[in-house]
């Protein structure tokens, strides 16, 4: 029983680190939705009365897409690693903070407040009650007559 909770255990752990990912669907949380979807259309039109010879407009057209589709593929295969790894280490460093310096100063400032605001109550109902009573009771007597003169 406790090799199956651990081979379990251990195929989890594994399993976090060599998730298999997708290669149809790249963008299965659409962050990249409206930013760069840029198509030939978007970026080159010709309006009316102002047209190229059909050939110059088909081949601007496939010039642009192929250009794109393989300028993008370099780019990638040049960059895509070390900058992955470059993105992969900052995030690493900004968890690395968050977990080891932000929310321990956070919590800290949260247990110090919590003292410091149980002082101030103290003092508000050792000093302020006793006021606030003793004029509310001055004053409970006091009546206030409106009267229309005419």
């Amino acid at each position: 029983m406790a090799e199956q909770l651990n081979a379990s255990e251990e195929k989890i752990l594994r399993d976090s680190h060599t998730k298999e990912i997708d290669l149809i669907n790249r963008d299965p949380k659409q962050i990249n939705e409206d930013v760069v979807k840029v198509d030939f259309e978007d970026v080159i039109a010709e309006p009316d009365g102002t047209h190229s010879l059909d050939g110059v407009w088909k081949a601007s057209y496939t010039t642009f897409t192929v250009s794109k589709y393989w300028c993008y593929r370099v780019l990638s295969a040049i960059f895509g690693i070390p900058v992955a790894l470059l993105w992969g280490f900052l995030f690493a460093c900004i968890s690395f903070c968050h977990i080891w310096a932000v929310v321990p100063c956070i919590k800290s400032y949260m247990i110090e407040t919590q003292c410091l605001s149980r002082i101030y109550s103290l003092c508000i109902h050792t000093f302020c009650d006793p006021l606030f009573e003793a004029l509310g009771k001055i004053f409970s007597s006091v009546r206030v007559a409106l009267r229309k003169e005419v």
